[in-house]
């Protein structure tokens, strides 16, 4: 006789298991693709075909008139204005933010909201609204305009409104880099310092500093990126004289008007590159303290 082991059976429940597991595909959505091409168009109109323009315009007529350019007495002048500028306000931020960020970030008191409303005052304040308070305080007919006329000081069309204002466009950059680090520290290794003997030097030298470090040198690096790139409110301040109260953003603005294009590009293509190596130490900056906050964590 014949078995019914002999046959193959039909493995209809296996199948039918097998077709219950799978799940349905969902038809690929073109929202994310529409999405990063937007994106994409957006980012090459508004910089990425602006900063190859200025790479073209400033070599249109070779490297040759590029460097000549650059070897301009106007530009020499302005650019060495430009570096004196961020030589002293970056010190001064540097100095004005660590305090902000000591005393707002180890202290509560009254008031403790609008100081931080004020330091951030400089990035809600147009920089031409903030170069006329400068004006209105400091100007012939300022507040103190008659004091500083009595004195023989000369700070508004003069290099210390241009660093009046320079210090108040970059003064907030150093103390919102900190104050975050110092809140997410904590003070216990500043009260167990304390408890082993270290005053206050000791305990800001080798306890405070090493420990923000990462978040002082990104907000340095961002005041200095910012003092040396200023327009709005050095223009109103300066006057924009040539060889005298000129800087580097001021200098591109008056050839450009002059017609010398390629000595204005020449000047904005410096200007591009320290934006770019700004975003490069940034980026490092960031990685950086990303790992150090993995590490602890």
């Amino acid at each position: 006789m014949t078995r019914s082991d002999d046959f193959p059976q039909p493995h209809f429940h296996s199948t039918t298991a097998q077709q219950g597991n799978q799940k349905p595909v969902k038809p690929k959505s073109w929202v994310p693709t529409l999405l990063i091409g937007i994106a994409v168009l957006y980012l090459t109109l508004v910089l990425y075909l602006p900063t190859l323009n200025v790479f073209v315009q400033a070599f249109s007529k070779g490297f040759g008139v590029f460097f000549s350019n650059l070897t301009r007495p106007e530009f020499t002048h302005a650019a060495w204005l430009t570096l004196i500028l961020a030589i002293i306000t970056v010190p001064i931020n540097m100095v004005f933010g660590l305090c902000a960020a000591l005393a707002i970030a180890r202290n509560n008191f009254p008031g403790r909201a609008l100081l931080l409303s004020i330091i951030d005052l400089p990035f809600s304040i147009s920089p031409v609204v903030a170069g006329l308070m400068i004006v209105l305080l400091y100007g012939r007919n300022g507040w103190f305009g008659g004091l500083l006329q009595a004195l023989d000081i000369k700070v508004v069309f003069a290099f210390p409104g241009m660093v009046l204002a320079t210090a108040f466009v970059s003064m907030p950059f150093i103390a919102r880099e900190v104050i975050p680090v110092l809140e997410e520290l904590g003070a216990d290794q500043e009260e167990a310092a304390k408890t082993l003997g270290a005053n206050q030097r000791q305990i800001f030298w080798r306890v405070t500093l090493p420990s923000i470090r990462w978040g002082l040198l990104y907000g340095l690096i961002l005041t200095n990126a910012r003092s040396m790139g200023e327009f709005g409110a050095i223009a109103v301040v300066s006057g924009n004289i040539a060889r005298k109260t000129q800087s580097l953003p001021l200098y591109v603005e008056d050839a450009y008007k002059q017609y010398e294009t390629e000595a204005a590009f020449s000047v904005a293509v410096l200007l591009t590159l320290l934006a770019v190596v700004t975003l490069v130490l940034k980026e490092i900056l960031e990685q950086k303290t990303g790992t150090k906050t993995k590490m602890k964590h």
